[in-house]
Formats: structure tokens, sequence, C-alpha cells
């Protein structure tokens, strides 16, 4: 392999490992149908680098399966996170919109996670406001306070990065 493939893959590993070492040490807030994941903070990373695309994916799915997940949620959460670090990537070129896409997805698909593979009994359209507060907060604030504070360091940490 050559030096900017381990690069990219370094850099996705990195990534992964932080959400789900994020997810485990902050799980009591993280699952359920109010949560507010700190891990979800990092979503914004595709805006750096394209690595962050699979390093949120295999972050996920291992945050929530060590998080002891049902499967569903293993499973459509993490496929949730996979496709919205795509959009996120692809809105790129303005900042601004880079958090939106963690937070509609998962604002659309954790309730119906909840829902079956947990049987909460709570109307759809509640969970979908309880969840998209807690994204609000940990991709909208939280993650755009990281976006700022590293974009003044970028060329320094990540390879591949969008050029303003």
């Amino acid at each position: 392999m050559n030096k900017k493939g381990t690069r990219f893959l370094t850099e996705a590993a990195m990534i992964a490992a932080i959400y789900v070492v994020l997810t485990y040490m902050f799980q009591p807030f993280g699952f359920k149908d109010i949560q507010v994941r700190l891990a979800e903070a990092l979503t914004i990373l595709p805006y750096f680098t394209p690595a962050a695309i699979p390093g949120l994916f295999v972050g996920c799915l291992l945050g929530n399966f060590l998080g002891g997940a049902v499967l569903l949620d293993v499973i459509c959460g993490s496929l949730a996170t996979l496709v919205a670090a795509i959009f996120s990537y692809l809105l790129r070129k303005n900042k601004y919109l880079v958090p939106l896409p963690p937070i509609i997805l998962n604002m659309l698909v954790v309730p119906y996670v909840l829902r079956i593979g947990y049987a909460i009994t709570i109307p759809i359209p509640m969970m979908m406001l309880t969840v998209g507060i807690g994204e609000v907060l940990s991709c909208g604030v939280l993650g755009f306070l990281l976006l700022k504070g590293l974009d003044k360091y970028k060329n320094y940490i990540f390879t591949n990065v969008h050029k303003a």
C-alpha cells in the first residue's frame, strides 16, 4: 500500500476509535429516545477528509455494538451515519451545511429504530423531535464548534483537505 493509502486508513481508524470511545464513555446519554451522543460531533469531519466517511461508519457500528444496542440499531444506525457522512462530504464547500445530513438522517431513521428495535411507544413525531434536539446539540452546536476549531489547523492534521 502506498503512503497516501496508509494515511487514509490511519485517519479512518483514528476517527473510528475516537467515535467508539466517546460513544462508550457517554453511553447513558447516547441511546434511547432522548439522546445526545457526543460522538456525533465528529460527523463534521467529512468537511476535512474523505477518510471520515468509513471512519464514522465503523465507529458508529462498533460503538453501537459495544454499547449494547440491538442488531437493528447497530445496522440501521450505522448505515444512517454512513449516508450522512457521504452527504456531509458532498456539502463540504459550504461548512455551514456540513452538520445538516447527520441531523436530518438521524432524526428520520432513529425514531423508527427505537420503535421497532426497543419497543418504545412514544409517538414517532415526538421521538423525531427528541432525537432531532439531541442531534442539533451534538452535530449542530458541538460539531460546528469542533469544525471551527479544527479549521485553523486542517492542513496540519488531515490529508486531502478541501481547499476553500
